[in-house]
């Protein structure tokens, strides 16, 4: 079995919800070393609450160039996002810098594996990710022939993703590799800046800056999928171990529930999107419920689960 770490690049707006987060890993989560938490620099202070013997909180700074720095947040007036600023790009926003941070934070990891966690994640069930990402082949999760040509978004990433990382030829409809609580392998996302070097001329964090509409998820999994030796090591499954709600429609409580019921036994993470608006205290509310009523003696241990390893349900979008 490999050392496996959890990976989560958050900041001051998504507090409440990575508390949230923090907490089902505590409750829920067995089998890995460390939860390393990567804010920016004046956030620290109000995420040193979480710190612990297992979760270690990250300043920015400690894993971006010197040559990127962030504007002060009093200096940014006429931007309603954060901003960082280069003598070498254009300037690169919070999300640039959240997708920079996930892939430094694997490539600096002393854990040969990493999940990674955005803040609207949860767990909801007992879980052993030692199991499911320490084995001998780290998961992969895609789902097939899912982007089409004409995909606003992920379109533009995967062409971007492809000069990145210098392929040439693309067919579509193309895989897609973006999911929630992902398993990277930290030599392979090693072995993977180093193919953006080789195909751009430049040092990996500059090529993204220059570039700005990218992925990081699409761009793991087709390095992936175009590397024979890589995808020799991992084990490429449709099954998520999350269920998600990818829209932007807020959800409420009763919503929130169905999704649970919803879950197969081994679907034990949720992922809300934040971009839905959905009430953090009714997610919290609804966590905290489910987690009392898995724990309860009265419930019989078929009622409680096991903790779940490696098979895993068809992805929910």
């Amino acid at each position: 079995m490999h050392s496996v770490a959890l990976l989560t690049a958050s900041y001051a707006k998504d507090i409440e919800r990575f508390s949230l987060l923090s907490e089902s890993i505590d409750t829920w989560l067995l089998g890995y070393t460390r939860h390393y938490v990567l804010v920016n620099d004046e956030d620290v202070p109000l995420f040193a609450r979480f710190a612990s013997e297992k979760r270690v909180i990250v300043p920015a700074s400690n894993y971006l160039p010197k040559w990127l720095w962030a504007l002060p947040p009093a200096l940014q007036f006429l931007s309603k996002r954060r901003v960082w600023l280069s003598l070498l790009s254009s300037p690169v926003h919070g999300w640039h810098i959240q997708q920079i941070l996930k892939i430094a934070g694997v490539l600096n990891a002393p854990e040969q594996r990493v999940c990674i966690l955005d803040s609207d994640n949860l767990f909801f069930r007992e879980f052993d990710v030692g199991q499911y990402a320490g084995a001998e082949k780290t998961p992969l999760f895609v789902t097939p022939k899912d982007i089409g040509a004409d995909h606003p978004l992920h379109g533009l990433w995967l062409r971007t993703v492809d000069q990145l990382l210098g392929i040439k030829e693309r067919s579509f409809p193309a895989d897609d590799y973006v999911g929630n609580a992902l398993v990277w392998d930290r030599d392979t996302a090693r072995a993977m800046t180093a193919a953006i070097k080789a195909a751009t001329g430049l040092n990996w964090v500059l090529a993204l800056c220059r570039k700005k509409k990218f992925s990081e998820y699409l761009m793991y999994g087709h390095f992936v999928a175009n590397s024979p030796a890589h995808l020799a090591a991992h084990r490429v499954t449709e099954d998520s171990i999350a269920v998600s709600h990818w829209d932007d429609t807020p959800l409420d409580r009763p919503a929130i529930e169905a999704m649970m019921r919803a879950a197969s036994p081994e679907q034990v993470a949720l992922c809300i999107q934040s971009y839905s608006s959905t009430s953090v205290d009714d997610i919290r509310d609804v966590f905290r419920l489910s987690s009392r009523d898995r724990r309860s003696p009265s419930l019989s241990p078929e009622d409680m689960g096991d903790a779940v390893e490696f098979e895993v349900p068809a992805r929910t979008r």
